[in-house]
């Protein structure tokens, strides 16, 4: 019958093409020969109509049969090419010891102010966000620095040809979370600030700040001192030595500065120290009530403290870093050092 004769015709002329088949294309191509809708074994199919009823059964099975070995005869060849070429294009040698991959690394002032977040979320503070550029209200006046303060002068503040500035403080964040939030309150506020500052080792034209805030009834300076010392404890541990001195802050009565003991074992915390053994690290105090009056809180009612903490100075401490410019070169020789 001419069906099986084509059945043995056509399974010769593949095992002949198959002998030659050198790389995974020439397969694919000899697949489509013999597979596709179109292909020879599918033009054998199409024969089934015009044989005879008897003999479809048996013709049918040396389709399937003929069909089955070509699937399978490339099926087994394509698998090993697929492993040939992995091979070839990796160019594998197992007894070679692997290649490290360059992988970014989280900055230490974004380390630093994620810790400093966590720290305060434990005991309740929400996180808030100011503008970087704002207008005078906001960054001065109704923070209670007036108009001849030194601060509002062009030799410490950026200002903008439309007037607005660069806010010099991240305290502006309060102002504007105090006059769309009724208390209490009690947030902290990170972020860039900017001063026109000489550019050295110990300072920048810009730096980061978290200000805090907490506004209710009955606050106190005692409410104050417990959560400060609570934060420095976190940070550098429960034997950290603490102390408060008078100061002065235009937005806050009474205001401080917060003092940690760091020591003077090295010429290092000497020079750090100025040869005290004590380090500034904020600066903090009551919410003065004129600053109240200014967001609509009701100053014999609400009592609240603030305070201030400078990024990179807690980061130079965690970190061992002397020099306040490596933050911002983007050297990754630094960088990557903070994996």
């Amino acid at each position: 019958m001419l069906i099986f004769k084509q059945v043995k015709e056509i399974k010769e002329e593949f095992n002949l093409n198959l002998s030659v088949i050198k790389n995974i294309d020439q397969l694919n191509t000899l697949s489509t020969k013999f597979l596709s809708r179109k292909g020879l074994v599918a033009s054998l199919f199409s024969m089934m109509g015009n044989i005879d009823s008897s003999d479809r059964p048996k013709a049918g099975n040396e389709l399937n049969s003929l069909k089955e070995f070509i699937s399978q005869e490339i099926s087994v060849l394509k698998q090993k090419f697929s492993s040939k070429e992995v091979a070839d294009d990796l160019n594998i040698d197992y007894s070679l010891p692997g290649k490290s991959k360059n992988i970014g690394s989280v900055h230490p002032l974004t380390k630093t102010i994620l810790l400093i977040e966590s720290i305060f979320q434990k005991i309740g503070f929400s996180i808030a966000y100011g503008p970087e550029i704002d207008t005078d209200f906001y960054n001065f006046e109704a923070l209670n620095i007036p108009k001849h303060h030194p601060a509002r002068d062009m030799q410490d503040t950026f200002y903008l040809n439309d007037g607005n500035v660069l806010r010099t403080h991240t305290s502006n964040s309060q102002i504007h979370f105090m006059m769309e939030n009724k208390p209490p309150v009690r947030i902290i506020a990170p972020g860039r600030v900017y001063r026109n500052e000489d550019i050295s080792v110990r300072s920048y034209c810009l730096f980061h700040q978290i200000e805090g805030l907490y506004v209710d009834k009955k606050v106190s300076f005692a409410d104050l001192k417990s959560v400060l010392n609570y934060f420095v404890r976190e940070l550098f541990g429960n034997d950290v030595k603490t102390r408060f001195r008078p100061s002065y802050f235009p937005f806050t009565e009474p205001s401080a500065e917060m003092d940690v003991y760091w020591g003077l074992n090295s010429e290092s915390d000497k020079r750090i120290t100025k040869g005290t053994g004590w380090l500034e690290i904020l600066g903090c105090g009551m919410v003065d009530p004129e600053v109240f009056n200014n967001v609509d809180y009701d100053s014999s009612k609400y009592s609240g403290y603030a305070f201030g903490v400078g990024i990179e100075r807690i980061a130079m401490l965690l970190y061992g870093i002397e020099d306040i410019r490596e933050f911002y070169r983007g050297d990754t020789r630094f960088l990557g050092q903070f994996k």
